[in-house]
């Protein structure tokens, strides 16, 4: 049997913390002067955890001294104090770790580097390991931007280690750089769909035997069986290019690779024959 549960609403928690207050076994005996105002700040930055919101509370009562007046004063600049920082959104041990890490990467792959930067914060917030975000990002570099723009999986490589050796609070500024960058960056998951393809292949059909002539000959005689004969070395061709089978026979007609539009193949070898003409 699986229970869902939901987030407590800003509101939630509000109507807690006016318990708390009102309450006999709660802060009622404590002479208490606090505005809804300040209560729903509280409240919100508790970001639906309730008993956030009321460690804060308790906080800003007991280390409050009381005024003149007979009665403790928790004003704004005091709650802020009680609760320093917004909680985190989630428990990076927990379900929304998935959800948020799920939504970097689709972030980055969607190349939206706004939302890619928001999830990193709530990561980084959540006190998400570094690296496990810097490893995210080379993937999503090698896995969604790919040839489109190589530079990215460099770019992405780089920050890992630089979050390695600088860690944080710096590593944030790297890693958003690299986030922002393989979000921005020309998409193209030709490289992802290519080895998938021929690991699909290699696992469930009978590929063949390795040609002869590019197998390799490192004893002498083995060219008598046919090793390494008949190989052309590219080298010693126009444009270091030169027609020869390389797959086996069984696979001869097979392709993995196959360019999309966001790739420039200009510089591809060969020119005009070939796959890539």
């Amino acid at each position: 049997m699986v229970f869902q549960l939901h987030e407590l609403t800003m509101e939630n928690v509000y109507e807690v913390l006016k318990r708390a207050i009102n309450s006999e076994e709660g802060l009622k005996s404590y002479n208490l002067k606090i505005t809804d105002e300040t209560l729903k700040k509280i409240a919100e930055t508790s970001n639906g955890d309730v008993r956030t919101a009321l460690n804060g509370l308790e906080v800003a009562v007991l280390t409050t001294p009381m005024d003149s007046d007979g009665y403790i004063h928790i004003t704004n600049e005091i709650a802020k104090e009680c609760v320093q920082t917004r909680k985190a959104i989630f428990d990076k041990n927990g379900d929304s770790h998935y959800d948020n890490i799920s939504a970097f990467i689709k972030s980055m792959r969607g190349t939206d580097p706004d939302a890619a930067v928001f999830y990193l914060a709530r990561a980084l917030n959540a006190g998400e390991d570094p690296m496990f975000i810097a490893r995210r990002i080379v993937i999503a570099a090698a896995e969604d931007v790919g040839l489109a723009n190589p530079l990215a999986l460099v770019i992405a490589n780089s920050a890992m280690q630089a979050v390695h050796m600088v860690g944080m609070p710096e590593a944030r500024i790297i890693l958003s750089e690299a986030a922002i960058y393989v979000a921005t960056s020309k998409k193209s998951n030709a490289s992802y769909l290519a080895i998938d393809k021929a690991l699909s292949d290699v696992q469930n059909k009978d590929t063949g035997i390795v040609p002869m002539h590019i197998r390799n000959a490192p004893a002498k005689g083995m060219e008598k069986e046919g090793y390494h004969v008949g190989y052309k070395y590219p080298h010693d061709y126009p444009n270091h290019y030169v027609e020869q089978q390389y797959l086996p026979d069984k696979m001869i007609n097979e392709r993995y690779f196959i360019p999309d539009e966001n790739i420039d193949t200009s510089n591809f070898q060969p020119k005009g024959t070939g796959h890539f003409g």
